[in-house]
Order: C-alpha cells, then structure tokens, then sequence
C-alpha cells in the first residue's frame, strides 16, 4: 500500500503539470495591428484582438471598428457623432483575406498571459459580444478600435499591467499624430485641420496616444505583466504576418498648397488690374465671401451642433466666418453703407487675429491657409478704401 502512495505522490506533479500546461494552451492571445490603407478612414491603421482556441478547433478575431452602413440617417449621425460602432467578430482566415485584399500589412503580437488571464479576457470579450453590449459610441481620439483594447486589457489585468512608459517621451499634440498618417492625404490633411479646434493642439500624453495602433503596438511591447510571479513583458514574441512594399507618399500636384498659392496669385493680379482700371471686380468677392461664409457655417454647425468634443474651439472661424455672407450680399449694392465699411474693418481685424493665433500657438492651422489669409487681407483693403469710389465710375 506505501510503494503505491510512494508511486503516486511520485508521479503527482507530473500528472499536475500536464493538466496545468494542457489548460494554459487553451487560448493564444494576440495584438493585431494592421498598416494603413489608402483611403482617409484606413489611413491611421487598425487594431484587434486574435483569439486562438486549441480545445474547440477556433481561430477568431475580434474587431471593435465596425459600423453598421444601413443605419437610418448614417451620414448626420456620422457627422453628429450619434453613429455607434460595435465589436464583431470573424474568423481569423477572413481577416487575413481581406488585408490581403487591399495589400495592407499585419503583425502580430503574441501575449505572455497566464490561463486564467486568458479565459477571464476571452470571456471578457464574449460578454461584451452580446447584442445588449456589443455597441458603443465612437470617438477617434478616446474611444476607437484601439482604445477599446487597450481598456480591455486594463479591465481584465488590472494592477497586474504596467505599461512601463517611456520617462522622457518625444511631446506631440493630438493634431501632430494626425498629422503624421495623413500627409500622403493633402486634402484630407486640410480638411482635417480646418474641422478641428484648438482642443486637439494639446500634449497627448503617452496613455493618450494609444488611439493609433501603431503606438498602441509599441506601447504593448513596452508593457509588463507584474504580481502574478517574476515581472515578464507582455509581448512574448512578435511576427510579422502579411508584408508589402512600402507605400510611396509622393505628394499630387492638385494639392491645397499648390491650388491656394496660384489662387491668391490670380487675386493679386486681379486686384492689380483692378485698380489700375478703376474697377473693383466684385464678383470675384461676392464668390470668395461666399465660399468664406459657408466653410464659417460649417464650422458653427460642427463647433455647437455636434457631439464632436475636437471641433470646439475653432478659431478658423476667425478666417473663414459665417458673416462673410452679409458681406457678399451686400456687394450687390451700388452704393455702400456705413456699416458695410464698419464690416470690413472689422473682418480685417479677425482675419489679423488669426495670425495672431496662430503665432501665439493657440491653435494651429494648416499651411495652406496662408495664401488664402493673403486674399482676404488684400481684398477687404481694396474694398475698403476703393467700393464708394470705384462704384460711382463703374457700374458693373
């Protein structure tokens, strides 16, 4: 009876460890994080959480960026931040199917978890699958695909997951790291930075910058797992799993920076010839003011109409305000009034305040605003001291 308790209690801890590292691989968990694609709404990257199952035969990945495109009223509900993206989920095969497609590249980091953090963050990630949870309301900055996981992680690890943050890292506002996947985009670029407020010309600090996959990558890589046994890196091994040339980022010549500086070279020639020939021009203006007075509408409605919190604080506004559509109206009139120079004077000193915005660092506009801020200066000055004298010779 002892020689077989003796065998027994021998061959325990064999029999332990086998259960234990049986259990151990029944799931892999790993960071997806996908290249940037060629369009503005692939262009920052993308993230997912690879969810390997050994005991049913499953290899699936979970996907917190996707959005339903037969939402009734999508559009305004896009553009007034009431549009809910969800978490779905799809085999690993399809995924790689579809980043395949369209030549993107993903690596792949597989985590370092112990089975019982791996069972707690897969059944995590089924509770949140549920219909009743599965929706969530979108912010780029703070609630997107990757914030998702990273808050998934944190939820699921608790105090066990240091992120390990650089002691000095490289200061970069929000508008820097937009700017940083959006320079092959020069439309997007200014489209961007004409919608957005001085909100995102703020330091993001190392937590915030998360929202990128790519510094949501390195920030996995930087992590430790601590508490639960000697400290170890989150990451336990790395693989690069579709790979494809660079993408070139050759800027097109039909860029904003081209098409404003040719611009405020024809107004400049424009007005010079108008004031040779005594003659104002004023459709030119009428059209100009106009444009200026529907992008300041644009900016109202996304500054006060939205839940957008990164389209507060606009000060293009400064520049591109709804009132230039007084203006332009009021430039049908042969004869000008009192308060139509008062206007224009004033308009001056808004479009003066957005240099000095600018200059002051207090929110930062695109480059090519600058010839356009040319324009404007130029010709509220030449129809502030010449639209009374030019319209009595003139009537255009």
């Amino acid at each position: 009876m002892r020689s077989h308790l003796k065998k027994l209690f021998l061959i325990y801890p064999f029999i332990y460890s086998f259960i234990f590292l049986a259990h151990a691989q029944e799931y892999q968990i790993s960071l997806l994080t996908c290249d940037p694609g060629d369009q503005l709404y692939s262009a920052f990257g993308h993230s997912a959480i690879r969810v390997v199952d050994r005991v049913n035969n499953q290899d699936l990945v979970f996907n917190y960026g996707t959005f339903d495109f037969n939402t009734p009223f999508f559009y305004v509900k896009f553009t007034q931040r009431t549009l809910d993206y969800m978490l779905s989920v799809s085999t690993y095969e399809r995924f790689l199917y579809e980043y395949n497609y369209y030549r993107r590249g993903i690596r792949e980091q597989v985590l370092d978890l112990n089975p019982e953090q791996a069972t707690q963050l897969v059944q995590f990630l089924q509770i949140n699958y549920l219909p009743e949870n599965r929706f969530y309301r979108y912010d780029f900055f703070y609630d997107n695909c990757a914030t998702r996981i990273r808050d998934v992680f944190e939820t699921v690890l608790g105090r066990n997951l240091d992120w390990n943050e650089e002691v000095n890292p490289e200061p970069k506002t929000f508008r820097n790291l937009i700017d940083e996947y959006v320079y092959p985009l020069p439309w997007a670029d200014f489209g961007i930075d004409l919608a957005l407020g001085a909100v995102i010309d703020v330091n993001a600090k190392e937590r915030e910058k998360q929202f990128l996959p790519d510094y949501m990558e390195a920030a996995f890589g930087r992590a430790v797992i601590v508490g639960d046994g000697p400290n170890r890196p989150l990451v336990k091994s790395n693989h690069v799993v579709l790979e494809f040339p660079e993408r070139t980022s050759e800027m097109d010549l039909f860029n904003p920076y081209l098409i404003w500086w040719l611009f405020a070279i024809a107004a400049m020639i424009l007005t010079f010839v108008g004031f040779k020939k005594k003659r104002l021009f004023k459709g030119f203006d009428i059209g100009f003011f106009t444009v200026l007075g529907l992008l300041g509408l644009l900016i109202v409605l996304l500054w006060f109409f939205t839940f957008h919190s990164q389209t507060k604080s606009n000060w293009n506004i400064l520049w591109a305000f709804p009132g230039h559509l007084v203006l332009a109206f009021a430039l049908f009139s042969q004869k000008i009034k009192s308060w139509m120079k008062k206007y224009l004077l004033f308009a001056l000193i808004l479009s003066n305040l957005a240099l000095v915005f600018w200059i002051f660092g207090w929110q930062s506009f695109h480059p090519s605003i600058v010839p356009l801020l040319l324009v404007i200066l130029l010709r509220i000055n030449f129809l502030y001291y010449n639209w009374e004298k030019f319209s009595l010779l003139n009537k255009e």
